[in-house]
This record gives structure tokens, C-alpha cells and sequence, in this order.
């Protein structure tokens, strides 16, 4: 058996010659969340993986074997829900108060523009059904978000931030919360009920 212990978030700063060459290993959702698990690469070679406890591998990760050879991450088709607004008697808010209640319960959950995605869950489905959105089953890779609090932040699987750092405070500290310094285009009197 093959030993795994590092994991490269998305093959960053690796060659893509050498991820190309890799092996894949297809994981579905449950095995991805866990920190120790055994798989079969695309190679047919036994994996033993051992992550720092809480570690979580996402479809596009790498992982590093003890003999140098990297295996690329694929996010495996599982059971799930789609959850979908109704375009003739909804609107694309109505996902949004959907992943409100679903978030609420703590409920692993992949968003997308135009619907979310959960593990299927029939009590779930009928509360779904009930706020008037289109649930449907399907077999697709699962990507839930990490989560606000997780390591990293957040997920950049869909979409890249470049330019600016999450962490940093862009130069306007506590004073950006009293003073904006820069106009947004309206009368600072005028907030309608929004707050800054």
C-alpha cells in the first residue's frame, strides 16, 4: 500500500506536465471529509491516505505519496439532490431562502447560479417542495462550500479572487466601518434603510 500524508489544495505551484501525467483517484463526498481513508489510484495501486486530522480533500487537490508520485484528486457522481427555483411561479431568490433554512440546519450544501446541491434527504426534500421549489435526484460530484470558518477561508473552486488578499484590512481599518473616504455614488444621508 501506497502512504499518502500532503495534500497540494488544487495542484498549486506544480507543473500541469506533471499533473497530466498523474494518476487519478475518484472520491465521493464522504470519503473526501475524512482525514484517513484507503482508495485505489487510476493505476490500480492501493492508497492509504493519512491527513492531519480535520483535513479535507476537494475534487482538483493533489495528493503526494511517499515515493513522490502524485495523484489528482476527481470529485466522484453520488446520490444528490437539485434544487431548482420554479420559472413560472418562483424567482432566483427563492434559492437564496432555501440555502437560509438549509444553512440553519447545518446541511452540507453546494451552490451554484442557477441551483444548489445536497445530499439526499427526503424530510429535506418535502420542506424544499414545500417553499415551492423544483427538487429533483441526480448522480453528480459533490462540492459543498467550506464554510466560513474552514482553513483557507473559503472555496475557490468556481471562481478566483486575484488582486487582493481576504485577510487584509485594504488599508481602511476600523475608520472604512466611520469614514468610507471614497464616494459610492450617493448621498451619504440617504441610506434607505441600508447600513454601511
Amino acid at each position: 500500500m501506497l502512504s499518502i500524508n500532503k495534500v497540494v489544495p488544487q495542484g498549486r505551484g506544480l507543473a500541469k506536465v506533471l499533473l497530466k501525467r498523474a494518476s487519478t483517484v475518484e472520491l465521493d463526498w464522504d470519503v473526501r471529509q475524512r482525514s484517513r481513508f484507503d482508495a485505489t489510484d487510476s493505476s490500480g495501486r492501493a492508497l492509504g491516505v493519512f491527513l492531519p486530522r480535520g483535513s479535507v480533500v476537494r475534487g482538483g487537490d493533489v495528493l503526494v505519496a511517499e515515493d513522490g508520485s502524485l495523484i489528482v484528486v476527481k470529485s466522484a457522481a453520488q446520490p444528490v439532490m437539485v434544487v431548482r427555483h420554479c420559472t413560472e411561479h418562483g424567482a432566483p431568490f427563492d434559492l437564496m431562502r432555501a440555502a437560509y433554512h438549509l444553512g440553519n440546519r447545518h446541511v452540507q450544501l453546494e451552490l451554484q447560479a442557477d441551483r444548489l446541491l445536497l445530499e439526499r434527504d427526503h424530510v429535506l426534500a418535502d420542506m424544499l417542495r414545500q417553499m415551492h421549489l423544483l427538487v429533483s435526484d441526480d448522480e453528480l460530484p459533490f462540492e459543498p462550500e467550506a464554510g466560513a470558518y474552514a482553513s483557507g477561508g473559503h472555496a475557490h473552486g468556481a471562481h478566483e479572487h486575484r488582486g487582493h488578499d481576504h485577510g487584509q484590512d485594504h488599508g481602511h481599518g476600523d475608520a472604512h466601518a466611520r469614514d468610507h473616504g471614497h464616494d459610492h455614488g450617493h448621498d451619504p444621508r440617504d441610506h434607505r434603510g441600508h447600513k454601511h
